[in-house]
């Protein structure tokens, strides 16, 4: 997933001044303006790096001057001791970085490793892991980016990029012929293209779907998997199949065998630990 340069920088501005308020008034009061020093990002855990460049971006728009010296490239697997990067120049504008540094370096990085568990399940199978839209408030397009890093596939990045007809707009539309009619002719109507998929909750919503006709893909939501292999076996190649729901590290590899061309899981972005790490002064 390509970043929106424009769109990151103010999500880091933000948090910068939410953080900085009117001055970093620890550091002002006990080191020397001009006092230059060094630090470095210490790994305390195994697991995926990501937001390494992130990080550097905090720096820079906090202290053009900083210099950081990276070790570690995003999407590296790291262990315990390991050293990622090395930052240098004014020890005020370090410590005014580092935990916010540190507060987008451990979640991606735990995102990145939570999504690398999953997709290593299934790394000799075709099915294609995704994220969903279960992911914090403004922060959508780093942790997108972080399950990216750790081996996975996004899906869309919001309610404009493609159409999902969820169990709610079925029931709202009255039904799921209507609502893929409805798509359709709203579709044509404001010229756009993009994807349809659509929700399904049982084995007659497949039918329904598949003698409707006109979309991308069909979700199994809450499928079991006795009945996502009917699924497939119904659909047959015709659409694209995404099974989502109910899916675990324990049952991903038998999902993925029922042969689905994606499985969606909120818990890459939803339920996640941060990796441990620390930004430790070295220069003194």
């Amino acid at each position: 997933m390509k970043l929106n340069k424009t769109h990151l920088q103010s999500i880091l501005e933000l948090a910068i001044e939410e953080d900085t308020g009117d001055g970093d008034h620890s550091s002002l009061a006990c080191i020397p303006k001009r006092k230059q020093g060094k630090s470095q990002l210490l790994i305390k855990e195994q697991g995926i790096i990501a937001g390494i460049e992130i990080a550097r971006m905090v720096f820079n728009i906090i202290d053009p001057n900083l210099q950081t010296e990276i070790y570690i490239a995003d999407g590296n697997k790291v262990n315990k001791g390991d050293i990622a990067f090395l930052v240098k120049g004014k020890v005020r504008s370090i410590l005014q970085s580092e935990r916010l540094a540190l507060n987008f370096l451990q979640r991606m990085s735990g995102i990145a490793t939570q999504t690398h568990l999953y997709a290593d399940k299934i790394k000799d199978l075709p099915t294609k892991i995704l994220d969903t839209r279960k992911t914090t408030p403004g922060l959508r397009i780093l942790e997108k980016r972080a399950v990216a890093l750790g081996g996975g596939s996004n899906h869309r990045m919001g309610l404009y990029d493609m159409i999902m007809l969820k169990d709610n707009h079925i029931d709202f539309a009255g039904g799921i012929d209507k609502a893929i009619r409805k798509t359709l002719k709203y579709l044509q109507k404001e010229d756009k293209h993009l994807k349809i998929e659509v929700e399904v909750r049982n084995l007659e919503e497949v039918r329904e779907v598949i003698q409707t006709g006109g979309v991308d893909r069909i979700m199994l939501d809450n499928f079991d998997i006795q009945d996502t292999r009917k699924a497939v076996e119904l659909i047959g190649g015709m659409f694209e199949t995404e099974s989502s729901g109910k899916i675990t590290l324990e049952n991903i590899r038998d999902y993925a065998e029922c042969g689905v061309d994606y499985i969606s899981v909120g818990a890459l972005t939803h339920q996640i630990m941060s990796i441990d790490m620390s930004i430790k002064a070295i220069d003194f």
